[in-house]
């Protein structure tokens, strides 16, 4: 046996370091091989994709193009945590969400999340929730000072507050033992409804607060700009808008700045993006200590964060794939640092959540954290040259949009401006075009649907709180056609139906039938592949037999499309067929089809035009 020398040496010693223009060359070598001439940055950008905000992600970081010093954990700029020891000694905050109105209901499912993981509680209260009132019998069994409670009120939230901290006194919770987020968010508030709140009120109570060390009066809440189709920066942006507004109102109430630091908590959306929700988070710290550092208080800007799993990203059809998705978000938030992370049951979007579901939404974390072991390392992301320029690129283009909102005279005078609305707007318009082209998949909706698949029914939730900023989903233009197509099989006991004219062999046609298979059920309509192939001779047998409404698609490979297309579609024209697609390339065997289908079109135009022709309504 060779025993290597310990001097300290790399193994890698003897070989030379790759240079970035020698990588930059082989992908050069690979780009040319299908096609693509393209060299130098040309070749990087080729493989770069574009995300919101102006950001790009690239193929190759390296440690020149890192962001600046991020410093240590628990110190500013709090990139890296704001606690020196992150979530290492007990993990972050488990905390879960309880909406309903009856206080019995509400108590039972609040015993059985403590009792099983969850290590705090957030309380729908008001309007959309609880009666103040009836705090008291919800929280019934429930030690006080043990248990973290965080108040989701809406305009109530003084009722609400006060109503709580009578609680603690008439249990004689001590003030430095009662940990809290009272929610007090006025311009949140407006942000979802559309109703001006004024910002002495909650000054005042924060004021009243001062002397519970952990109870934190008011709540920066970024979800009605991130459920309005914001981007990263956008809900970062407007996230420091609200906090420095709300700032401003403490100080003038007669706190300190350090003490108007300590009453504020942010919330934040993770999504399955786990490197934007990573990077994210991070950035939020950094940016949040620039405003202290501005304020002259740097030691106070450790923000403390809240992190819920995106309700955008939920689906109402497959919604058993919510489980992944929060799985992945509750990941992020967790490396990202979050203090506290909320995992919205699967089935949020259907109604009132059962109690599987809220099993699951709890022990999504509870194996991430005793399983996984994630939050054994601090900031486990830092130093990766990707989070890090991430991390960096984000914060700059947040800082620009807070700039702007400021520029405008302040979170206030955006939104009744305006000026907040039409820019969420226009980034979900772009979003949604990626989801109509499917850019952006949606498992279980527009990739992948299962139409016989049994539908989730839960009981109604309490209306959400509307009237200002939308609420937009991910699915919801797919739901719509969905939607109509449930109308049609009530009233007809079948779905419309699209029959797949496959043309040659399985090796032939399998892809772009598969293909279209998907997009065709995506919009609720049932393809017919029966049989696996037909020809010029078989095609209007086939088509008469698969009880199509008046559409079919050929699937094959081009040079099948050349010899057959023609053929095929005056056979199944002669059947019946008032449109015949073409599942490939626009252009190909042009003068045989009326349409295409293909990678990259526009589905949902597609999809309800041809729900239209088939007489299913709107």
């Amino acid at each position: 046996m060779t025993v290597l020398p310990d001097d300290g040496l790399s193994l890698a010693a003897e070989f030379p370091d790759a240079t970035h223009e020698q990588w930059q060359r082989l992908v050069e070598g690979v780009l040319r091989k299908s096609g693509k001439e393209v060299s130098g940055e040309a070749a990087e950008d080729a493989l770069s994709t574009k995300l919101e905000d102006g950001l790009t992600t690239r193929p190759l970081y390296s440690a020149p193009e890192t962001a600046p010093d991020t410093g240590f954990p628990g110190f500013p700029p709090f990139v890296r945590g704001g606690r020196p020891e992150g979530s290492a000694a007990s993990g972050w905050d488990v905390r879960q969400r309880i909406a309903g109105t009856d206080p019995v209901r509400v108590n039972d499912a609040a015993l059985a999340d403590l009792e099983n993981g969850t290590t705090s509680l957030w309380l729908a209260v008001g309007d959309a929730g609880l009666p103040a009132e009836g705090l008291g019998r919800a929280l019934e069994g429930v030690y006080l000072d043990l248990a973290p409670v965080s108040l989701d009120p809406g305009a109530q939230y003084a009722e609400a507050a006060r109503a709580l901290l009578a609680l603690y006194a008439e249990r004689a919770v001590a003030p430095e033992a009662a940990h809290a987020s009272l929610g007090a968010d006025p311009l949140g508030h407006e942000a979802r409804t559309g109703e001006a709140l004024d910002l002495t009120e909650a000054a005042a109570l924060a004021a009243e607060t001062a002397a519970w060390p952990h109870v934190r009066a008011l709540t920066v809440d970024a979800l009605p700009y991130h459920e309005a189709g914001g981007s990263a920066a956008e809900e970062l942006g407007l996230s420091l808008a609200t906090g420095v507004a709300y700032l401003r109102a403490l100080t003038e109430a007669g706190l300190t700045t350090e003490a108007a630091f300590g009453e504020l908590e942010f919330r934040y959306a993770a999504t399955a993006d786990q490197f934007l929700t990573i990077a994210k988070l991070r950035a939020a710290r950094r940016l949040w200590a620039r405003i202290a550092e501005a304020c002259g208080t740097p030691g106070a800007g450790a923000q403390r964060q809240h992190a819920v799993t995106s309700p955008v990203m939920m689906t109402r059809r497959d919604p058993w794939v919510n489980m992944l998705r929060t799985t992945v978000a509750c990941m992020a938030a967790g490396v990202g640092g979050a203090d506290a992370v909320t995992v919205l049951p699967f089935d949020q979007e259907l109604g009132l959540p059962d109690a599987f579901a809220r099993r699951i939404s709890r022990n999504t974390s509870t194996i991430l954290l005793e399983e996984s072991h994630l939050a054994r390392v601090i900031d486990p992301a830092g130093g990766s040259y990707y989070v890090e320029q991430l991390t960096d690129e984000l914060a700059h283009a947040a800082w620009e949009f807070f700039q702007t909102v400021e520029k405008a005279g302040g979170q206030a005078a955006a939104l009744r401006s305006g000026l907040v609305a039409e820019r969420l707007a226009a980034t979900w318009a772009a979003r949604s075009k990626k989801l109509a082209t499917r850019r952006e998949p949606v498992t279980g909706v527009s990739e992948f649907p299962h139409l016989s698949e049994k539908p989730v029914v839960r009981e109604p939730a309490p209306a959400p709180l509307t009237g200002g900023l939308p609420r937009v989903r991910r699915d919801e233009a797919y739901e719509a056609l969905r939607a109509r197509s449930d109308v049609h099989l009530a009233a007809t006991g079948a779905r419309p139906t699209v029959f797949l004219a496959a043309l040659g062999p399985a090796a032939a046609h399998t892809a772009r039938a598969t293909f279209a298979s998907n997009l065709f059920q995506a919009g609720g309509i049932t393809p017919v592949h029966d049989p696996v192939s037909v020809t010029p001779e078989t095609a209007a047998a086939a088509y008469a037999a698969s009880g199509a409404d008046g559409m079919a698609v050929l699937c094959s490979s081009d040079a099948l499309y050349e010899e057959q297309a023609e053929a095929v579609a005056a056979a199944l024209r002669s059947a019946g067929a008032t449109t015949v697609f073409l599942a490939g390339r626009p252009g190909t065997a042009a003068a045989a089809v009326d349409e295409y289908v293909f990678a990259g079109c526009d589905a949902i135009a597609v999809l309800s035009s041809v729900l239209d022709r088939m007489g299913v309504a709107s």
